[in-house]
């Protein structure tokens, strides 16, 4: 049996019956389509989601921000389901680069359909279409290859016979999910094939839970018995795992205490006595401190960036190893590590019975204590400053985490505001801090938080944004009006880009550039005034100024009674600054400068560079070659 349909239309029909299952729950992979029609998928896919309403289509305001959308769609829901992402040609394709660049950088799931230049090419070229001298087979959506998992080009109807089932193996393995890329020439989306019946019906695709070596596993063990001072890093795939419920029992019965990354936020509450907080860059005093005297590190789903190692300069001990637990054998290899590769809960479950009563030294958990003590006073201390106006940023992170319920989801992405979120944030549910700092990309948060409200509208979703990423992308605002879907805008206005700037000055460059001022012997003039309420309520949001801390708090608690978008704006000071916490993040200076301010920047830099390590494989016995002789003696 066959059904004749255009390959747009049987394309549409595949992806409806596409599930996944895990630990027994099945569920629909796709959530529906995020587009913006143009000439190069009008006809085609436009056509086929038109006669297909049981398969949403969502209409947005830009191309990378409907896919930033799919993926905290994705990310919210620990990558079980998604959204596709269709787009015209030229313009409208690479605009959605960036979005796949921060999917697959993120290890997101996403679907992304651009449309394409002529298959047939006899009316070559056509409108937007790239023409190159050294082959007729390429065209913009070629920009997609580095930063996509998969990418292919379907130049005949039957090839998505192949094509995706292998785009549903990518997008549904924990190990190699990403932004996946399937170039669409407008005239085949169009052409009718008849396709086989079995190609449409209902398939599973099973989300297995991959178990360690168990040589590796026994050897991990032994590791941990014989540490005095073990560390746990916890990452996101703790919580894409959903493991966050073992990690607490581990971290409970064993002693070790927990640092997060940006990703693995929330993988203990931050009552835990274990939880030292966040790890690296912007980490906390505890578990930085920590860091530097551990004997063995435990990474869990985690890439190890930089941010995290703090460039490879957080780890101090001499004699320290790693333990490495992750489904992307990639990642698990890192810092030649012992690596167990496998998913986080099976793994955490396994290594929790085979180490059963043991525990860290008391000296070690009365040390643990004390940090964590210290640190829980430093952010009281923060939390309780009253500066200004205009207000610090971390006073204004401080109202809004005794103000959310532990439901409540925060979104954020770039800026200074991740740093001071991921130090001060105290995480109530392992969903409910939501960050891109794999790629940090401005303009994330808008168009993030929506597809956050979109997996869960059960939840309360804030997105907190400064002002550079909202003039970067923030019409989405009109989208999630359109669709009827509240969020909680929080604007941070620091009349510039704070972050940079105070790195700026790090590196002896004094902020050159990175205020919203007129231009007036440089860029030195009056700071630009913005009437950002005025903006966010031209687009039909709600929208209130706040200046003061009580103004905030009354106008947080107006703005949650809105049944549409709201927009609170807070003014905050450019120049006041959450420290960091005995940490280093490496950001080459200039060896050669005329100013003295670089000079000294660039002396700094070069001893603080000398910590950077390298790690290297544990050592292990020798054993004795067996030869010949041996060989026979063995045989009898």
């Amino acid at each position: 049996m066959t059904r004749r349909l255009t390959m747009a239309q049987a394309i549409i029909q595949f992806l409806k019956s596409q599930s996944v299952a895990r630990d027994g729950r099945e569920q629909t992979f796709f959530g529906g389509c995020l587009g913006i029609f143009g000439h190069g998928n009008v006809a085609g896919i436009g056509q086929a989601l038109q006669q297909n309403p049981d398969f949403p289509y969502y209409l947005f305001r830009n191309e990378q921000a409907m896919v930033h959308a799919a993926t905290g769609f994705a990310k919210m829901s620990n990558r079980l389901r998604t959204l596709v992402c269709t787009s015209s040609i030229g313009p409208g394709a690479t605009n959605m680069v960036t979005g796949a660049a921060l999917a697959t950088i993120n290890r997101i799931p996403v679907l992304l359909l651009p449309g394409d230049i002529f298959a047939r090419r006899n009316v070559a070229p056509v409108l937007q279409q790239l023409e190159s001298t050294a082959s007729q087979d390429v065209s913009v959506n070629d920009c997609f290859r580095p930063v996509s998992r998969y990418w292919d080009r379907i130049n005949r109807p039957e090839q998505i016979l192949t094509a995706l089932p292998e785009a549903m193996r990518v997008l549904t393995s924990p190990a190699e999910t990403g932004a996946v890329t399937l170039a669409l020439p407008q005239d085949v989306q169009t052409e009718a094939y008849d396709y086989p019946e079995e190609f449409f019906e209902h398939r599973v695709w099973t989300i297995a839970r991959a178990r360690a070596d168990s040589g590796l596993l026994k050897q991990a063990a032994e590791w941990i018995r014989s540490s005095q001072r073990p560390l746990i890093i916890a990452g996101g795939g703790v919580i894409y795992s959903e493991a966050t419920g073992e990690l607490s029992r581990f971290a409970s019965r064993t002693g070790i205490p927990v640092a997060e990354t940006h990703g693995g936020k929330g993988s203990l509450h931050a009552d835990h006595p274990q939880s030292a907080g966040a790890m690296g860059v912007t980490g906390s005093s505890a578990a930085n401190r920590l860091a530097v005297d551990a004997d063995l590190v435990i990474a869990v789903g985690t890439r190890l960036s930089d941010f995290t190692t703090a460039s490879k300069t957080a780890f101090q001990n001499p004699a320290v190893r790693f333990v490495n637990i992750n489904v992307a054998e990639f990642d698990a290899f890192k810092h030649a590590a012992l690596p167990l590769t496998a998913d986080a809960l099976q793994t955490l479950e396994e290594l929790g019975s085979a180490l059963s009563s043991w525990q860290v030294p008391q000296t070690y958990q009365f040390e643990i204590a004390r940090l964590r003590t210290a640190w829980d006073q430093e952010v009281d201390r923060i939390y309780a400053r009253r500066h200004g106006p205009p207000l610090s940023q971390g006073e204004v992170v401080g109202l809004l985490n005794t103000t959310l319920e532990p439901r409540d989801i925060i979104v954020n992405a770039a800026g200074s505001l991740p740093g001071d979120l991921h130090k001060l944030w105290r995480t109530r549910d392992p969903k409910g801090y939501h960050m891109d700092y794999g790629y940090s990309c401005m303009g994330y948060e808008v168009a993030g938080g929506l597809g956050v409200k979109m997996a869960d509208p059960s939840r309360e979703v804030y997105v907190l944004v400064g002002d550079g990423s909202y003039l970067m992308m923030a019409q989405e605002i009109v989208t999630s009006l359109q669709e009827k879907i509240k969020l909680n805008i929080v604007l941070f206005d620091n009349h510039g880009f704070s972050s940079i700037g105070g790195l700026s000055r790090a590196v002896g460059s004094g902020g050159f550039g990175t205020e919203y001022r007129y231009r007036e012997e440089g860029l030195t003039g009056p700071v630009i005034p913005i009437d950002f309420a005025a903006n966010a309520a031209s687009l039909g949001a709600y929208a209130v100024n706040a200046r003061t801390y009580e103004q905030l708090g009354t106008a947080l608690a107006d703005a949650k009674k809105q049944t549409r978008t709201s927009v609170v704006v807070v003014e905050t000071d450019y120049n006041d600054r959450v420290p960091g916490y005995g940490s280093w993040w490496d950001v080459p200076v200039a060896e050669v400068s005329e100013s003295q301010a670089v000079r000294e920047a660039r002396a700094a830099y070069i001893e603080a560079i000398k910590k950077e390590r390298y790690f290297w494989p544990a050592p292990q016995e020798k054993t004795e070659p067996v030869g010949a002789e041996q060989v026979q003696l063995a045989k009898g």
